[in-house]
């Protein structure tokens, strides 16, 4: 058993290969969301995995013991492998919710930080322009939609070239990119590697 909990720790590692051929072979709509819903499944079942370690572990400790004979006790293998498996995966978890609560603070922070430039630029519509040497353009999402371009950006296209930028941010407002922003973001976080 305790080696079958290793499988969804190891089949995540595979999904890079396979986002690379589900892109080749599918619609771009089709592949993010197969990629996007395969990235949380397997977040899900890796840290199912890494708890079922720690439950394992810990009814091997005389003190949980007694608890798990009110269940059928299943086989496991011996002590020498599930207690070092249980701590390897506590502090694997443990990890994973540190980086995931780090990079949700780090997410909201950049989030406000960009709202509140957006607001102070001057705007037409959902188009915000923002005074910077770099160039850059990306989607806003919220209440209202906005388009952020700054005006080194602007600078560097033309007429066509500027409507192509705006209608492909608005395609990323209009799709709720950011949604699966997100749900990458947060899987990423759920497996140890």
């Amino acid at each position: 058993m305790t080696a079958l909990l290793l499988l969804p720790l190891l089949l995540p590692i595979a999904l890079p290969a396979l986002a690379r051929r589900a892109l080749d072979r599918l619609a771009p709509v089709a592949a993010l969301w197969a990629v996007t819903a395969s990235a949380v499944v397997l977040a899900g079942c890796s840290l199912a995995a890494l708890g079922s370690l720690v439950l394992v572990g810990l009814l091997k400790i005389p003190l949980f013991a007694a608890v798990g004979q009110l269940v059928h006790p299943l086989r496991t293998a011996s002590d020498l492998v599930v207690l070092p498996a249980a701590a390897t995966s506590v502090g694997a978890l443990a990890v994973c919710g540190w980086t995931l609560v780090r990079s949700v603070l780090h997410q909201t922070r950049a989030f406000r930080a960009a709202r509140t430039q957006a607001g102070r630029g001057p705007s037409a519509g959902d188009l915000c322009v923002v005074d910077s040497p770099r160039p850059d353009a990306y989607a806003l999402p919220g209440r209202p939609h906005r388009i952020v371009v700054t005006t080194a950006m602007l600078r560097s296209l033309d007429g066509p070239e500027r409507e192509a930028l705006f209608a492909h941010e608005r395609a990323h407002n209009d799709g709720h990119h950011h949604y699966f922003l997100a749900a990458a973001e947060l899987t990423a976080h759920c497996h140890p590697a």
